[in-house]
């Protein structure tokens, strides 16, 4: 932060000053152009991926989706591991330069594997019999993922923070209007670089081959490390702090220390180690065996002369204590949108059967297999700015008070929503299997059948709507029923969900192909038009119903939410 004379100096010459302080908006424009161009090059590497694995390294269908779950279970677990090494040792702004880096190190990589891939492999995908590429070359391929992931981690985890730490002046009257507008604009450059990605980038792999479409998303990553470097002389930045996973695992292990310890039904706030300033004096009495971490055994031992714990891990604060609480209660709704992000997941396999049907938009243009996810994306934003602009403030004026919904319904709407995108799916495609037998391409799996391609919207929109719903209600619920010193935990507990549940689809799809290839045809064949994926997809529809009760369940047990039992007090109050 600037010192005082700094500010005088800033009054006394604004204009020759204005670019020798520290942070500001000045600095915005080139974490969000860093954010932007880095979200353009790897959301644009995503929906082809597919195609790439299976016509150039000649993989199996469930071998290659079984590769871009774990590279996407790596690229949403890394950021966690990102934000805990930013904020407990090498701060934000090095953590951002080293993903950036990292991220364009692993794009260059991968470019390279155009060079040097088994493109001229010939294998026949109705054939079991394979040209497969040599060790060198898969291990050059996952290499370029492997780093992409850890880039992500290091770029993703601290960017957001990072433009926030620029402005967030807390003796600032506009402070919260200057965050609102850069979250704003931040998650408009994110939205835009989707749009960006699953169109131009697709088409142009589409049309002009893999090392153009692998090499504009290369290049675009440079971009995005100059940015960021060039405005490097006026970020502010914040050292590293402690960490709160660092103090959810203090308290787990003083409570195993303290385990034998009995805890009194009397308890007072002079029995417990408090945060300096903390208006919290007693622990709540759910999960009680937590509370022995914050008790006070004998305060000349335990206690510092200035009122700190001498042992941080055999002694915690209640704020510690209660913080471990929260994050345990929200787990059991968080676990219950995992299979959410399982459907989401799915986004390889609808581009292998949008890519074996007509794709033509006019008679003169074909929309590329991997750019119908763009539906899916103009379904969120339109929905969103309908839902903000349009739907609740009619509600509102048709009822007589202000209406919405809370975040557990969102969720609960948004899972719906889910079930439906499958059902969609298997619908369309057990008509596409059909008419590809009918017409003969039983053995054809690159054949083109005579069926539109947008009968697949109808699985975009519903998937697009469930995740408006879902994921926005996900990011609300726990940033709101989480305390507010857990923010960066809860920011960060979907793309924890998204990782576990790319490893859990990665889980099912082995599963399947594991168990229905004994009985002949797999039903995730690398032959789509005689595998059954129609069936794979009724079997998500049913998970996906399961996991709608397993929800309600979570969600009775869970109670009110926090506003809610605030809004209640209000009106009991209200009515004494």
């Amino acid at each position: 932060m600037e010192n005082p004379s700094d500010e005088k100096d800033v009054v006394k010459e604004p204009l020759l000053n204005t670019y020798k302080t520290k942070g500001g908006f000045k600095t915005l424009p080139f974490i969000i152009a860093n954010e932007a161009f880095e979200g353009v090059a790897s959301f644009g590497l995503m929906p082809n991926m597919i195609l790439y694995l299976t016509r150039e390294f000649g993989m199996q269908i469930a071998s290659a989706a079984n590769v871009l779950f774990l590279w996407s279970a790596a690229t949403n677990f890394m950021p966690i591991l990102g934000a805990y090494l930013a904020d407990s040792y090498v701060g934000r702004y090095r953590m951002i330069g080293f993903g950036s880096i990292v991220s364009l190190l692993g794009m260059v990589l991968l470019w390279l594997t155009t060079m040097n891939s088994p493109a001229k492999i010939s294998c026949s995908q109705s054939s079991s019999s394979c040209n497969f590429s040599t060790t060198f070359q898969l291990l050059h391929l996952y290499s370029s993922f492997g780093l992409m992931a850890i880039g992500a981690g290091g770029l993703r985890s601290s960017s957001l923070a990072f433009g926030a730490d620029q402005i967030d002046k807390r003796d600032n009257i506009r402070n919260v209007a200057m965050l609102e507008r850069f979250f704003s604009w931040y998650y408009v450059s994110k939205t835009a670089s989707a749009l960006i990605a699953v169109t131009f980038i697709v088409y142009v792999q589409d049309k002009m081959g893999w090392m153009v479409g692998f090499g504009i998303p290369a290049l675009l990553m440079s971009l995005s490390v100059l940015s960021f470097f060039l405005a490097s002389p006026f970020y502010i930045k914040l050292n590293s702090d402690s960490s709160l996973l660092t103090g959810f695992t203090q308290v787990l292990v003083a409570s195993y220390k303290n385990r034998r310890m009995r805890l009194s039904s009397q308890a007072t706030p002079e029995m417990y180690h408090h945060k300096n300033g903390s208006m919290l004096l007693l622990p709540s009495e759910k999960l009680r065996f937590l509370n022995k971490a914050c008790i006070i055994k004998n305060p000349l031992q335990d206690l510092s002369p200035d009122g700190r714990a001498t042992d941080p891990w055999s002694l915690c604060t209640v704020n510690q204590v209660e913080e471990l609480k929260a994050l345990i209660r929200v787990i059991p709704l968080w676990s219950a949108g995992i299979m959410m992000s399982v459907t989401i997941s799915q986004n390889s396999f609808p581009v292998l059967q949008a890519a074996s049907m007509d794709r033509h938009i006019t008679p003169y243009f074909e929309i590329p297999a991997g750019s119908l996810s763009v539906f899916l994306v103009i379904t969120i934003t339109l929905w969103v700015i309908l839902y903000d602009r349009v739907v609740l403030p009619l509600a509102s004026k048709i009822s007589g008070k202000p209406c919405r919904l809370n975040e557990k319904k969102r969720m609960g709407i948004g899972l719906i929503f889910s079930c439906m995108s499958m059902a969609a799916m298997a619908v369309a495609e057990s008509v596409r299997r059909e008419l590809a037998i009918e017409e003969g391409f039983s053995d054809d799996p690159q054949a083109v059948v005579s069926m539109s391609a947008m009968w697949l919207l109808p699985h975009y929109i519903f998937a697009g709507l469930g995740e408006a719903f879902n994921a926005i209600g996900q990011n609300e619920f726990y940033y709101s029923q989480l305390p507010k010193s857990m923010s960066s935990i809860a920011t960060t507990l979907f793309g924890l969900g998204m990782s576990v549940a790319s490893l859990v689809a990665s889980f099912i799809l082995s599963t399947v192909d594991n168990v229905t290839k004994k009985g002949g045809e797999s039903w995730v064949s690398s032959n789509i038009n005689k595998a059954h994926y129609d069936y794979y997809y009724w079997l998500l529809t049913c998970l996906c119903s399961a996991n709608l009760m397993y929800f309600l369940f979570c969600s009775k047990a869970y109670g009110p939410c926090e506003g809610e039992r605030s809004r209640g007090r209000v009106l009991d109050e209200g009515e004494g």
